[in-house]
């Protein structure tokens, strides 16, 4: 896919410059420390467990330049494609601590005019987000494969036709379908694209209309780590980051 191509070209200099010290693949959420002091995060994505393996091509990333596991976010592999997304947040983790946060999602909302009325598409059910839904009195059409929500020619045809605003969960990175769900984006839909995995970088999304980022930025640190460890999900793991969001337009 392109995205993950951009992703890729725009941080293959730095990761020649930095090692991987930690690299922890968790049943929820993937971390990554490198040797600049960066720290980032990227849901684990794998449909179904086989076998007592979910990373079969083993190779031992840490102390090793990052270059190598950067090349996995072109790979075929879901969870392969997921340790290298959390290294790319921790290759961007200064630029994304640095952008403001909405810790409330009150700023997105405000942004994206969500209120009585507004339709609003997501694809990846957040929990959290519906009650400020049913509050503002939006109507909301979910798509989420693994919970069984939602027809997916259904949805496209209401993401063509009758929403206002995509929410559309960063995993969508993972399983290669974020350019295949914009492309289906009604003109005057607005975007933002959201979730812990979110890559905070502008300038990959410079040709695709997104119009906010909104992720998560660890703060402190080893207890990111240790919740990652534990398997536990985004509502543990936010409470020592931070919520950060940036403006594309």
């Amino acid at each position: 896919m392109k995205l993950n191509d951009r992703l890729y070209d725009l941080f293959a200099d730095k990761a020649k410059s930095v090692t991987i010290e930690v690299l922890s693949l968790g049943l929820g959420y993937t971390a990554v420390t490198t040797s600049d002091g960066g720290m980032g995060i990227s849901y684990t994505y794998f449909e179904s467990k086989k076998s007592c393996a979910l990373n079969k091509d083993y190779d031992d990333y840490e102390g090793k330049s990052a270059s190598g596991l950067l090349e996995k976010i072109r790979s075929t592999d879901t969870v392969q494609r997921s340790m290298a997304l959390a290294l790319i947040n921790a290759l961007n983790y200064e630029s994304a601590l640095s952008l403001p946060e909405d810790r409330k999602n009150t700023i997105m909302f405000e942004k994206f005019n969500i209120g009585q009325g507004t339709k609003v598409a997501m694809v990846g059910f957040f929990g959290p987000m519906m009650r400020l839904f049913k509050e503002r009195k939006a109507e909301l059409e979910v798509m989420d494969s693994f919970r069984g929500l939602g027809g997916k020619e259904n949805f496209y045809e209401k993401l063509e036709n009758w929403a206002d605003v995509l929410f559309l969960t960063s995993t969508s990175i993972l399983n290669n379908t974020t350019e295949e769900i914009l492309e289906r984006t009604g003109e005057t839909v607005k975007t933002v694209m959201i979730g812990p995995s979110t890559p905070m970088v502008r300038e990959a999304f410079e040709n695709l209309p997104v119009q906010m980022l909104a992720g998560t930025v660890p703060v402190e640190k080893e207890k990111v780590l240790k919740a990652v460890r534990h398997g536990t999900g985004t509502p543990v793991i936010q409470r020592f980051s931070k919520k950060s969001f940036l403006d594309l337009f």
